[in-house]
Order: structure tokens, then C-alpha cells, then sequence
């Protein structure tokens, strides 16, 4: 029964480390940018969420309905206005560029929001469901549910529709696409804007699990690129499995040597797997 425990918990835990990933993992593997700022765009969500239901007395599940469109709007213009331009210039540019913009968004959250603690204190927190003598967190199981269902809405969503089917296309082959009458520097926009919608519900599942301060974004970036790296970079399947996988290493691992365990099987997977290797490189300028 302990290990059924264990299994659920690193599943449920999983779940938003897969969440984590998913932006990330869809601009390495569609815009082939190691994009520097997600973890900070994690926060940023972490924050409207937390702003939105101290401040204005909105129900937390609630501010989703406004954190994801801002933040999908916010994640466009960024690629639009800036990205797109430094890419001209080659991958480097658009690297540090994203960096740029994960120290601005670092210090403008550190001024606005101050480096206190914050978090979204919740009765479902401290709720249980009982099941076959097991004791389930409600609040994970939820936030399990948000989880697995945006990176369900997100599969089907680069399946069945045209903008995505445009965006795995620009994927697959840039020139290609342009010659088929694709956009791709919006359809680029388009892949950003939806990276950061998920970082937005990223950050909810953050402010509501754990405290977190503005200068949290790396933590979260590094849990997000060895999610997306283990995963297969832009395969959402994969994503979602790695995260599952990330989360078990933490709870068999513990507090203690689960991020040490974590690391040490990323290693092994960049020595031994050469496509890995690769997109670490550029992680590295960080």
C-alpha cells in the first residue's frame, strides 16, 4: 500500500512538472529557442494569480480566466515585437534576448511585488480524500486534473486545427511552410503566445502548491528544461511521461536526494543521448 502511495503521489506531483515543461518544451522543439525567461513567466502567472485573489477577491480557480489570455497575449508581443527580430540576426541574438527579459521581468516583480514570500492559501490544502486506506491530497488531485487537461487541450489543439497544424509544420521544415503560404513568424508568435498561456497555468499551479519569491524563475527553468529535454523536445506525449517520470524520482528520492537523483539521470541522459546534448548547449549561456 506505501508504494501505491508513493506511485500517486510522484504521478499527481508529475503532472506539474509536466505542466512546467510544456512551454518550454514547445518552443525548443517548434521555434528551436531555448527561451531563457520561461521560468520567470512562470512566477509572473504565479503572481497575477496571487494579485488577482488577495487584491480584488477573486475565487483562485477563477483568475484563470484572466492569468492565461494575458499571458498569452504577453507571450505573442514577446516573440512578435522582439524575438522574431533577434532571430534574424541568429540563435544567439534571440538567446540573450531572452535573457534580457527574464532579468527585466525578474527586477520589475522584485519591485512591484517586494522579495516577500507569497502563496495562495487555500482549505483545499489541508484536505484529504481517503481511498483504499490512502490519504489523497484535494488540492493535488486538482491541480493533477488542470494539469493533464491543458496538456490534453494542447494535444488536440496542434491536431485538429489549422493554426496548429501551421505551427508543427513551421516546425518541421521553416522554408517549407513559408512556400505552402504560412506565416511563420506568426505562427512562431502563435507557439510563444500559447507558451506562455501554459506558463500562466503553470504559475497558478505554483502559487497554490508551493511559496515562491521573484527570484524563483530559475528553479523553475531548470525543472522545466529537464522535463522538456527527457521528454523530447515539442513531443507533448513525451513531456507529459518525463514529467511523470521527474516527479517519481522526487517522491521515491525525498526531500533530500530527489533533485540530486533527478540531475544525476539528466546527466546520463545528455552523455548518452546525443540530440539531448544538443539542446543543452544553449542553457549552458545561462
Amino acid at each position: 500500500m506505501y508504494i501505491l502511495q508513493v506511485i500517486i503521489n510522484g504521478i499527481m506531483l508529475g503532472s506539474v512538472y509536466a505542466l512546467l515543461g510544456l512551454g518550454m518544451s514547445l518552443i525548443l522543439g517548434i521555434v528551436k529557442l531555448t527561451n531563457l525567461a520561461h521560468g520567470e513567466l512562470i512566477i509572473l502567472g504565479a503572481y497575477c494569480s496571487v494579485f488577482l485573489t488577495s487584491r480584488l477577491g477573486i475565487n483562485p480557480f477563477a483568475t484563470l480566466l484572466i492569468t492565461v489570455p494575458l499571458m498569452f497575449i504577453f507571450g505573442y508581443l514577446l516573440q512578435r515585437l522582439l524575438i522574431n527580430h533577434a532571430m534574424k540576426r541568429g540563435a544567439e541574438a534571440a538567446l540573450l534576448v531572452t535573457f534580457g527579459v527574464s532579468v527585466i521581468l525578474k527586477d520589475g516583480m522584485l519591485l512591484l511585488f517586494t522579495a516577500d514570500a507569497r502563496h495562495i492559501s487555500s482549505e483545499l490544502g489541508s484536505s484529504s480524500v481517503n481511498a483504499a486506506g490512502m490519504d489523497i491530497s484535494l488540492l493535488s488531485i486538482i491541480l493533477s486534473i488542470i494539469s493533464v487537461g491543458a496538456i490534453i487541450l494542447l494535444m488536440v489543439f496542434l491536431n485538429r486545427t489549422y493554426t496548429g497544424r501551421a505551427i508543427r509544420a513551421a516546425a518541421d521544415d521553416p522554408r517549407a511552410a513559408e512556400l505552402s503560404g504560412i506565416n511563420v513568424a506568426k505562427t512562431f508568435s502563435a507557439a510563444m503566445g500559447i507558451a506562455g498561456a501554459a506558463a500562466g497555468i503553470a504559475g497558478f499551479c505554483v502559487s497554490m502548491k508551493w511559496t515562491f519569491y521573484p527570484d524563483s524563475g530559475g528553479h523553475y527553468l531548470l525543472i522545466a528544461f529537464v522535463v522538456a529535454v527527457l521528454g523530447g523536445l515539442g513531443d507533448i506525449r513525451g513531456t507529459l511521461a518525463a514529467g511523470f517520470i521527474f516527479g517519481l524520482i522526487q517522491v521515491i528520492g525525498g526531500a533530500n536526494y530527489g533533485m540530486l537523483i533527478s540531475y544525476i539521470f539528466l546527466i546520463i541522459m545528455l552523455v548518452t543521448n546525443p540530440k539531448i546534448a544538443h539542446a543543452a548547449d544553449d542553457l549552458s549561456a545561462r
